[in-house]
């Protein structure tokens, strides 16, 4: 008899092509050591936007010190609260959500959101938000990625046990998804988000069955296109002046120490600051209006200039538990849905904190992403927390059994 068990990484898991809510089960527990994970990032990112935004915030809110880290709270509190609340609804339901017409609605209604914040107003050259009122507004991108992580999961626990056979289930379904999303994201331009969003995409696909074939034929594809750039470089000054600007400065910031390369330069001065034990906490010198956003995408910088080489260590090697941990949360799962849900938001955070700290020591163009539980955002640290509390409810669902 033909087994019809999806295989992960070693772990075998058999589908069920309906998913159905159990009635009755025994005691519910969470995976207790990720929540520990999350909740040691979350507290250690609190303390470490205080401790880089109150100058930035006292000579840019009027003299309010504590203008961020109050903002950050008031949405950190109500986002533990949420996580809590997800922790206990069965994923399943997502599932259910998605049938028949809700994925077109979910794409649709992202589209149009990505379409308005084009259509918004222009900050620092780009196009990336939502504005509700003057001082409250959110990006569109952080629901895609979760909209890309939710239709995507239905998608592959449909069609898994074809995708390797033919790219009308491994490539199409995810080409018409990814395609129209990337394009309005460059549009604004997002580049770290795109980059990001493909990235997660790749795992995802790869997770759920995608032939390899297909991976390498995109990557000669992409790989010709880069070695068309390099030939022709007057082709990247027509069709990417934004991203080739951004690679000209992160090959020689001194090029433009004043201005363009300014802050790739403030970086790297802020973490050799730091040395290996650091200055100490809250006695960072660079975050004195030298080294810009210190509050969000290059509050790393400022991790590692008050906590030193050993610190920003530490806080990778808790990322890299938290990604350990959301990984084995997938293998665990009971179902395909889960396992490629829980897959893709492990992903966002794991590829999202690593292109953080890769921007901010400099080790690729600066793309303007934020820190996943430490840089300045409500709605997407709301966001964040939301995403974790679903795969906290995936860990629950994986060590319920039926009574």
């Amino acid at each position: 008899m033909a087994s019809n068990a999806f295989t992960v990484s070693g772990a075998r898991v058999k589908p069920r092509a309906k998913p159905q809510i159990k009635a009755k089960t025994r005691q519910q527990r969470m995976d207790y050591i990720l929540m520990l994970l999350i909740l040691i990032l979350l507290t250690i990112g609190l303390i470490m936007l205080f401790s880089a935004s109150y100058i930035y915030a006292y000579y840019n809110d009027g003299g309010d010190s504590y203008a961020y880290i109050r903002r950050q709270v008031i949405f950190a509190l109500p986002g533990v609260a949420v996580m809590l609340l997800v922790s206990r609804i069965d994923y399943h339901w997502y599932c259910i959500f998605l049938n028949k017409w809700a994925p077109i609605a979910l794409m649709g209604g992202t589209w149009v959101l990505l379409v308005l914040a084009l259509l918004g107003p222009e900050v620092k050259g780009t196009h990336r938000w939502i504005y509700i009122t003057e001082t409250a507004s959110f990006q569109p991108s952080e629901i895609a990625k979760f909209a890309i992580v939710l239709l995507f999961a239905q998608i592959i626990s449909n069609n898994h046990q074809e995708m390797s056979k033919t790219w009308k289930k491994g490539i199409l379904p995810f080409a018409l998804v990814l395609l129209p999303t990337a394009g309005l994201l460059i549009l604004e331009p997002h580049i770290s988000a795109t980059i990001l969003l493909l990235g997660m995409s790749v795992v995802m696909m790869w997770v759920g069955g995608t032939n390899a074939k297909w991976f390498i034929a995109i990557g000669t594809v992409a790989v010709v296109a880069i070695a068309a750039v390099i030939a022709f470089p007057d082709l990247l000054k027509m069709i990417a002046v934004y991203g080739g600007d951004r690679i000209t400065y992160w090959l020689d910031p001194w090029a433009d120490p004043r201005n363009k390369g300014y802050q790739t330069i403030q970086s790297m001065y802020t973490i050799a600051s730091g040395g290996l034990m650091g200055v100490g906490l809250g006695k960072s010198k660079q975050k004195f209006l030298f080294l810009p956003e210190p509050q969000n995408d290059f509050i790393f910088a400022v991790v590692c200039e008050e906590l030193g080489f050993i610190g920003a260590i530490l806080i990778i090697l808790l990322f890299i538990l938290l990604v350990w941990r959301g990984f084995l949360v997938a293998m665990r799962a009971k179902d395909v849905f889960g396992t490629i849900m829980a897959t893709g938001i492990t992903a966002q955070v794991g590829l999202q904190a690593l292109l953080n700290v890769m921007v901010v020591t400099n080790t690729i163009p600066n793309t303007g992403i934020s820190l996943p539980f430490f840089s300045y955002g409500g709605t997407a640290l709301l966001m964040l927390l939301g995403e974790m509390g679903i795969l906290l409810n995936i860990s629950r669902s994986s060590a319920i059994e039926k009574s």
